[in-house]
């Protein structure tokens, strides 16, 4: 999570990184609608387009969505079958009643009975498998290898120690900044409060706030500015941006290097003597579960159960994988969560997250490639720093040199918004012309949380899942297209964008306005994911096959 260049960037807690390469490998069908001309929505959107703009269509509705109505028309007296969907996150609530019709299920396990049914090594997993068991709060990889650097090749070791001398450097500007900043947010909260005479309030009560007091008009403007930077409350701006203080302090003092949490695990992350640990206990509906609950909501909550929301895919199966604490994900636990979801049966994994470093990414390198062997598509998020991924370090990724793949089956994804002009891509989304594939809905996407609840939250983690849904959808409903295959539908099916927009990251105090690129820079296909035309795609492809 990161607050720089005055932006507060993202609403979540764990980030996501890759790479991929080309666009080529299959030829667009005629008769594909991949470039439309369409007229911006002009007013505000309404409740019900906020909670579902990501669904819509450009043409129909003047919204950058992803056309789910007419995907689900052209779908209409067709049978699919069943996907699954594994989540590697942060833990997933699959009681949550938006979710626990779609929850997978293990055919070969007895819940509860303390016994390996399965005989797959993992006892008890039900839904899934936990390999982070209690933890729940983790280290930077940067911390870890500056308290280790053993853990590293000398290069990496090297980098870590330059940026962890940088950081501490500014650890003392970042703890005033960020404080008075915390100051500035946390008063005009109070402030707000005290106008509506409620402690909890919406975007919406706050924009309907008309007065010339100053200080009201201030703190207005404050709450304002955190909406447009991606939060869907003030707690959350509070609550991360007293994170930032915290871990500024942690940087001045040394503590930062200090706590070992792995060792309640009882398990050495730096070697692979052992591959079994943790537990099946996938999400006890606490907070801290709240990201893989949204993400897991997007792809795959419930469609037309009078419920919460729809998700993007019908005949969909979550499993969810715990392996994302808050902190970066340790190599070996990717990697490991990887080939547990590849060997269950799942077809798609969503990896929402990421990291700067990472000392043993060669284990997640083969794990990609053993998913590619099996035929499994992986669909990862770009990351949320707003920086050009063709040119920094970003994991896991499936290149060594940010050029090459290791192989074809990774389709990365950047953040785009409902606005269908110049803030088309999210301010924070990474992006790259080699890097990140394709752009989906990432901007106050409204999804499923622990106990029964429903959040907008912003980011490339939620651009992931919209993903991951569509190519559910297409493997759903055309399973003998290769994961490969549906990669490069999404990415060539994708509704191209020719307008030029401001380059993710590039706004600041010194250049507001930021910089104007052609969205064609941002990502490999120059495209936005778009359900219809991807199904349209597989529906030629395969019937010209026969």
């Amino acid at each position: 999570m990161k607050i720089t260049k005055l932006f507060l960037y993202t609403t979540i807690t764990i980030l996501a990184f890759t790479g991929c390469k080309s666009i080529a490998n299959i030829a667009v069908p005629k008769g594909t609608v991949v470039a439309i001309s369409a007229i911006a929505k002009k007013m505000s959107l309404t409740d019900d387009e906020s909670q579902n703009w990501q669904h819509l269509d450009l043409i129909k509705d003047s919204i950058p969505g992803m056309s789910l109505e007419k995907a689900y028309a052209f779908l209409s007296g067709k049978k699919g079958k069943v996907v699954v969907v594994g989540v590697i996150d942060s833990g997933t609530d699959l009681t949550h009643e938006d979710l626990i019709g779609n929850a997978w299920t293990n055919p070969g396990e007895i819940a509860n009975n303390n016994k390996d049914d399965d005989e797959n090594g993992f006892i008890d997993d039900i839904n899934g498998w936990n390999f982070l068991g209690s933890i729940y709060k983790e280290n930077s990889e940067l911390n870890r290898i500056i308290a280790n650097p053993s853990i590293a090749d000398s290069e990496t070791a090297e980098r870590a120690k330059i940026a962890y001398d940088k950081t501490v450097k500014d650890a003392e500007i970042n703890k005033q900044r960020y404080g008075e900043m915390l100051a500035g947010v946390s008063n005009a909260d109070k402030s707000i409060k005290k106008h509506l005479n409620k402690t909890e309030y919406t975007k919406e009560d706050v924009l309907a706030i008309k007065t010339t007091e100053l200080d009201l008009v201030q703190s207005v403007n404050v709450a304002s500015q955190m909406y447009d930077f991606g939060l869907s409350s003030m707690q959350q701006a509070i609550d991360e941006l007293t994170n930032l203080v915290v871990n500024a302090e942690n940087l001045l003092t040394g503590n930062a290097l200090k706590n070992n949490y792995r060792t309640v695990l009882g398990d050495d992350e730096n070697t692979m003597e052992t591959i079994i640990y943790g537990d099946h206990k996938v999400g006890n509906s606490i907070k801290t579960e709240l990201h893989g609950s949204h993400v897991s909501g997007i792809i795959g909550a419930v469609r037309n159960n009078e419920v919460g929301m729809n998700g993007v895919a019908n005949n969909v199966k979550i499993m969810a994988v715990r392996a994302v604490p808050d902190g970066d994900e340790y190599d070996k636990d990717v990697a490991l969560a990887i080939r547990y979801a590849v060997d269950n049966g799942a077809k798609i994994l969503n990896t929402s997250f990421g990291k700067g470093y990472s000392p043993k990414k060669e284990w997640v390198w083969a794990a990609i490639k053993y998913a590619a062997s099996k035929d499994v598509l992986i669909v990862n998020a770009a990351g949320n720093d707003g920086e050009n991924i063709d040119k920094e370090f970003t994991y896991p990724n499936d290149s060594k040199d940010f050029k090459i793949e290791i192989s074809d089956n990774v389709i990365t994804i950047g953040a785009m918004s409902a606005n269908y002009n110049e803030n088309l891509p999210a301010n924070f989304s990474n992006y790259g012309k080699i890097n990140v594939d394709v752009f989906a809905p990432g901007v106050q996407i409204y999804s499923t949380t622990p106990e029964n609840e429903y959040k907008k939250l912003s980011g490339t983690s939620m651009a992931a899942p919209s993903t991951a849904g569509v190519a559910a959808l297409v493997r759903s409903y055309y399973p003998k297209l290769t994961a490969s295959q549906v990669k490069h539908i999404l990415m060539n099916s994708g509704t191209l964008i020719m307008m030029e927009v401001i380059k993710p990251g590039s706004q600041s105090r010194e250049n507001p306005d930021g910089e104007k690129v052609p969205f064609t820079e941002l990502s490999v296909s120059g495209r936005v994911v778009n359900a219809y035309n991807a199904l349209l795609m597989a529906d030629k492809m395969v019937n010209r096959k026969k």
